[in-house]
């Protein structure tokens, strides 16, 4: 079962360096404007994605000008920001990536569905990242699909965008 849940991991992961690389530099240029532009990251993350917030702040490694988010800041038009959510229509985050759309706060999101199913997210959306999870990745002895694994997928996008926003905002 190992082995299985290795090589369906990987090709996860394979998925989504290979049709994802563009919007994953896109967003590590979105959060560096905030950077240059002397504003703020953050990121509203949303139920078990949680932990991407956790882990680019406290990790050895934290993102640069990266700040703990909570309902009561108030963005500027320097701050950008980065949505995590298990799903497109995932009311919270939709509701406050309108919020963001109507102040003109430029922001990314990072989300299970292709942004043509999106709906509405993808239109606010300035950036768009899709995880490309639409079920569990192993069968059961049951015949249902288990470990859903968007947290993987969410670290494995974070690290690789957190890779493309050093060399930019170390570059400088």
């Amino acid at each position: 079962m190992l082995k299985m849940l290795t090589t369906q991991l990987n090709g996860l992961f394979q998925r989504i360096s290979g049709s994802e690389e563009e919007a994953i530099e896109e967003t590590a240029r979105l959060l560096a404007q905030a950077t240059f532009g002397h504003g703020r990251v953050f990121f509203v993350c949303y139920d078990e994605l949680q932990t991407i917030e956790m882990n680019a702040l406290h990790a050895e490694e934290k993102f640069t000008n990266l700040h703990a988010w909570n309902d009561s800041i108030t963005l500027t038009e320097q701050d950008r920001v980065c949505i995590f959510t298990r799903h497109a229509d995932h009311p919270e985050a939709l509701t406050f990536a309108k919020k963001l759309y109507e102040q003109f706060i430029p922001f990314g999101v990072v989300t299970s569905e292709k942004a043509e199913d999106a709906g509405a997210m993808a239109d606010y959306a300035y950036t768009y990242i899709s995880m490309g999870i639409r079920k569990g990745l192993l069968p059961n002895d049951l015949g249902e699909r288990i470990v859903v694994p968007h947290t993987l997928a969410a670290s494995f996008i974070y690290e690789a965008m957190k890779i493309a926003y050093d060399e930019m905002v170390d570059g400088e």
